[in-house]
């Protein structure tokens, strides 16, 4: 008797269970999904969304599971993506309140994913029983707005070390001595090696710009009341100098030199510089003396107090005489080699045809700024880089190889890994901003936009051309991470022109700033009117406001820039609403 009831409860429960499963799939029809956003978008190189999935009141039954399979089908492919499962038990409201998921789903971009569509399929299921729905589209093709982002890529030049400007360098002659109250320049002083040594700079005749005389008088009353001693005895040194001059035929070159006297008057000043030196005295007699030199009062109560201290009669002799004195320092101008010749030896280093001994590291460096030729520049660097262990050379030769790379994209590549080369020992040198900013320039080369990154971050402190370059970079890099607020700064920040522009705008467009992305993009096309991306951007942003008549325009303008952006523009789904339009489908005729 058990047997044949076992067999009545199996084939009523099949019978049940034949009877839900199909209920739940037709219950099914009236499930509500929605996906955002719709269309997908990618960002980085990731496609993300979130669906929601709300089941039919009623529709899971006791010991059912509905799931919900997700599918992005392009082409003759297909991405399978996460189920979501309605499981009863979780639902226990189910009869009176509707089940309700929401999930997010992302799966990694190709560019073959551009044009294709979301579907799901719903399976009931009882035990082991299944039944699936028919599949349905939730969503249409993917938006690749932000894979416009225009690469761009800068060669940061650190600082050659070479200034080649005049430099004026600082002569000094020994003081010339005079008698106690006296200004006259003595044949004993001319002919001492301080005199010689003057006169030998004059009969040189090195390039000279002044010349500055500082006469000095000691605190005595001879000296003191003779308020002309400290510039009549700087005017004997500038005579002296004027005869040597004309001596050594200086003509028109005399001209050119400035004569600067500085007679200096009642000032304890060298006094002070003297008596620190001295040696004849104990620190606590020169304590004595400075005692009253500090004290205040007039110059000449200063010096009739001295003259009763102990020792004064030694700090006369010996001190005082060193105080009647014309000081001269001669400004010259260095000798320097001038631009043509440093060009011209640093070609014949690199040819081989003279020693690199010729040029110093800091002349070999400034050479290569002298030369608009990258190959003539890397030659240079090259050079540059075997005079010791310096890391702006091999940076700058990096950098050459990023220029070079720019103008010759076909060969991008491998110029990029050769600037890798020398970047990497510059690195290990000296870890500056200008390495890690071509490095990031070199790997945005290699289409490595996360290195980029990473080493346009490390590159902080630059400034200048370097710094507006650097943004640019990071800019770029920025968009690629979907970093767009970042972006936008950077890019406000970077050189202004067509490029870094366009980049602003569309990080502005994926930022959601719609307006002032027009304002980029038409800033961008006024550095460059045949900019096409530039015109297209504005259109895209022109869509996004829902102003169908810029979205003609600036697509008719994109497409007589470049008429292979007829394609794109028709089956981009920034442009759905608007494609059906006359307007639009003549702007792309």
């Amino acid at each position: 008797m058990r047997k044949p009831i076992y067999s009545f409860l199996v084939i009523g429960a099949l019978s049940l269970s034949g009877c839900t499963l199909p209920k739940m799939v037709k219950m099914s029809k009236d499930q509500q999904l929605t996906v955002t956003p719709n269309p997908l978008e990618v960002h980085k190189d990731t496609v993300t969304f979130d669906m929601a999935a709300n089941l039919p009141v009623k529709m899971l039954k006791k010991g059912t599971t509905y799931t919900v399979n997700t599918y992005y089908k392009y082409g003759e492919k297909e991405v399978a993506l996460d189920p979501i499962p309605f499981k009863a038990e979780d639902y226990p409201n189910a009869k009176t309140e509707q089940p309700k998921v929401t999930k997010n789903f992302s799966f990694a971009y190709a560019p073959a994913m551009r044009s294709g569509v979301l579907e799901v399929e719903g399976v009931a299921a009882k035990g082991s029983k299944t039944k699936n729905t028919a599949r349905m589209q939730v969503a249409t093709g993917v938006i690749t707005t932000s894979k416009l982002v225009k690469p761009v890529y800068f060669a940061a030049y650190a600082d050659h070390g070479y200034n080649n400007q005049e430099e004026l360098v600082p002569v000094i002659i020994p003081d010339f001595i005079f008698e106690q109250g006296r200004s006259v320049l003595r044949t004993s002083e001319t002919r001492a090696p301080k005199g010689k040594q003057l006169d030998a700079f004059i009969a040189s005749k090195n390039a000279t710009r002044t010349v500055s005389i500082t006469g000095t008088h000691s605190p005595e009353g001879a000296e003191r009341v003779n308020s002309k001693l400290s510039p009549d005895r700087a005017a004997a040194i500038e005579k002296y100098y004027r005869q040597q001059m004309k001596k050594y035929d200086y003509k028109g070159m005399a001209d050119s030199i400035k004569f600067i006297l500085k007679p200096v008057i009642q000032d304890w000043t060298g006094f002070k510089n003297e008596l620190a030196n001295y040696q004849g005295l104990t620190s606590e007699q020169k304590t004595e003396y400075l005692n009253v030199v500090n004290s205040g009062g007039t110059f000449e109560d200063q010096e009739q107090q001295l003259k009763r201290l102990p020792n004064y009669k030694k700090v006369f002799s010996e001190v005082y005489p060193k105080l009647r004195t014309a000081k001269t320092e001669i400004l010259t101008v260095k000798d320097k080699k001038t631009d043509a010749e440093i060009s011209v030896l640093a070609k014949q280093v690199t040819q081989g045809q003279t020693s690199a001994d010729t040029l110093s590291f800091e002349e070999m460096m400034y050479a290569a700024t002298l030369t608009p030729s990258l190959e003539e520049k890397a030659a240079i660097y090259e050079a540059a880089t075997k005079k010791g262990t310096n890391w702006n050379a091999h940076n700058n030769l990096g950098a050459v190889y990023i220029a070079q790379a720019i103008e010759n994209q076909a060969n991008a590549s491998s110029l990029a890994d050769k600037a890798l080369a020398q970047l990497e020992i510059a690195a290990k040198i000296q870890d500056s901003p200008e390495v890690h900013a071509n490095m990031a320039s070199a790997y945005m080369l290699k289409g490595n936009a996360y290195a980029a990154y990473d080493h346009a971050k490390r590159a902080s402190g630059l400034s200048g051309d370097n710094g507006a370059g650097l943004n640019g970079v990071k800019a770029a890099s920025e968009i690629y991470l979907a970093k767009y607020s970042d972006a936008v700064g950077s890019a406000s920040a970077a050189t202004d022109n067509a490029d870094n522009l366009f980049n602003k705008g569309l990080a502005q467009i994926l930022n959601k700033d719609y307006q002032n992305a027009l304002t980029s993009f038409k800033d961008a096309t006024g550095k460059n009117s045949n900019f096409a991306l530039a015109y297209y951007g504005a259109a895209i942003a022109s869509a996004r406001l829902g102003n169908a008549e810029n979205v003609v325009s600036n697509l008719t303008s994109a497409v007589k820039a470049d008429p292979q952006l007829k394609e794109s523009a028709l089956s981009d789904l920034e442009f759905a609403k608007f494609s059906a339009t006359e307007a639009f489908k003549n702007a792309l005729k």
